[in-house]
């Protein structure tokens, strides 16, 4: 399978995830490791992509949604963005209720 074909697949197929150097419980970068803490505090299940793991979604993931860095969050396959912007949002109360409603909805649906 395709590379691109591969990360949309993981966008498209969960409600949330995060493309991240490292895993949530054992990150390898201080801005994954921040966003992956912001997303676990908001009491729901997400899904994650090492990219250190895989160097075909390492070289790629930025040309995907033209956004160079990771962490990259995508919430209902939309990309939401980085480290800076996931920080943002969870401190105004706003990456709560997206995580929630996103993961809520995709259970409803199954």
């Amino acid at each position: 399978m395709d590379v691109m074909e591969r990360i949309k697949q993981q966008v498209e197929g969960n409600p949330v995830v995060i493309f991240m150097k490292g895993t949530p419980k054992m990150p390898q970068c201080g801005f994954s490791s921040r966003a992956a803490q912001a997303l676990m505090n908001c009491e729901r299940e997400f899904a994650h992509v090492n990219v250190l793991m895989d160097p075909e979604i390492f070289e790629n993931l930025p040309r995907y949604a033209d956004w160079p860095t990771f962490p990259q969050i995508y919430i209902n396959g939309e990309l939401i963005g980085g480290c800076d912007i996931t920080l943002e949002l969870f401190q105004k109360g706003e990456l709560k209720k997206m995580v929630q409603e996103a993961v809520d909805k995709a259970k409803a649906e199954a």
